[in-house]
């Protein structure tokens, strides 16, 4: 197959070029008289989105242990642009954990969805003061064997991990959980010297950016500020719910090129306002806006990836800045960048093709367009 005509992203920026790719992408050369061109005049062309924070959406939940709701899941994100996700499970006991890992495990991607990257563990190893819409009730200190028999049971797929560093054993269990995944701090109430010491430890990730954290202090610059000290990279959900536009920008400018845009999607994602559950919990979405119910605590989002990378840049994020955050960012976070997140030879043909408002008109997963 041959793209022509598209704005094509690339090194950090949009070029007119020409892609070839099978499978595979390749180097450009011309069109043999037998090969299929595709002319895409006023499309943007950008690597197939990345998301390693996402739980749910329309009405699917990656820890409800379900292949069917996987493929729900998988074709829903290809529909936005999302060709590799990172199945996310809340904090749950080991037997609803242990379900979970075994069915992505063994979950094989329908040919018009997304493809299962990894799984993104967040919890059970966090801090009750800073639960947020997490199940208090399934909260535990960190324990590496339980970590070990959760990997064993996924296949070795769990690529990365949330915890609170604070928590007892939290530091040893770094040690040794990050010679096997990123490690993650969130859903922590960790001071600046708790969080280096993790960092230290080998932890190098932060989750979901001023949510469930401590807040910076000019005196006091808690998790955040330890995370921008250590050249950790950070997510940042961008649906202006969780963040306001303005820390939107500000965390782009902090965290540059370190910044990774996540969803952190729920079941009511793609759905119609109403009741969901969350990990055991009613979760009422109304405007977009989704809370534990009969509370102010917003739950996750209500988002695509790319529904975010649009508000993004009407926050004022350059496009370039976004598409990164939300492609080559994440891949390099679960080791991934090698095989996919950027539109260069011999990686995976993961292709977007977006208009002029950021829609998508076509999708392309290892060089098949979904239809």
């Amino acid at each position: 197959m041959i793209l022509e005509d598209a704005k094509v992203f690339l090194n950090g920026h949009f070029v007119k070029k020409r892609i070839r790719f099978d499978s595979r992408f390749h180097e450009a050369a011309s069109a043999s008289p037998d090969e299929p061109v595709l002319h895409a005049k006023a499309c943007l062309a950008i690597p197939g989105l990345i998301d390693l924070h996402t739980h749910a959406a329309v009405g699917a939940d990656a820890s409800d242990g379900s292949p069917e709701g996987l493929a729900v899941l998988s074709r829903y994100y290809a529909r936005n642009g999302v060709t590799s996700w990172c199945p996310t499970t809340m904090t749950y006991d080991e037997p609803v954990l242990t379900t979970a890992m075994k069915t992505i495990r063994d979950f094989v991607r329908p040919s018009d969805g997304a493809k299962a990257v990894g799984i993104h563990l967040e919890g059970p190893f966090i801090s009750a003061s800073k639960c947020g819409a997490q199940n208090p009730a399934y909260i535990t200190a960190p324990d590496i064997r339980l970590f070990h028999r959760l990997n064993e049971a996924s296949g070795g797929r769990i690529r990365l991990i949330t915890l609170a560093p604070e928590a007892p054993g939290a530091i040893p269990f770094i040690r040794e959980a990050s010679r096997i995944c990123t490690v993650s701090l969130g859903h922590t109430e960790a001071d600046y010297a708790t969080a280096m010491a993790a960092f230290q430890a080998g932890a190098s990730h932060l989750t979901h950016l001023f949510c469930a954290m401590t807040p910076s202090h000019h005196r006091s610059p808690g998790v955040i500020g330890a995370g921008f000290d250590a050249g950790a990279t950070s997510e940042l959900i961008t649906d202006g719910l969780h963040v306001h536009p303005s820390f939107i920008r500000m965390a782009y400018r902090l965290f540059g090129e370190r910044l990774i845009m996540i969803s952190d999607s729920l079941r009511c994602a793609g759905m119609p306002d109403g009741e969901y559950e969350l990990s055991g919990q009613s979760i009422t979405m109304q405007g977009g806006r989704a809370v534990l119910t009969g509370t102010n605590t917003l739950a996750g989002s209500s988002i695509s990836l790319l529904e975010g990378l649009r508000r993004a840049v009407s926050f004022g994020i350059p496009i370039e800045d976004a598409v990164l955050s939300a492609t080559l960012a994440p891949a390099k976070v679960i080791g991934m960048d090698s095989e996919i997140g950027s539109i260069a030879p011999g990686k995976r043909a993961d292709l977007v093709l977006l208009d002029e408002e950021l829609q998508v008109k076509a999708v392309f997963v290892e060089g098949r367009q979904l239809e």
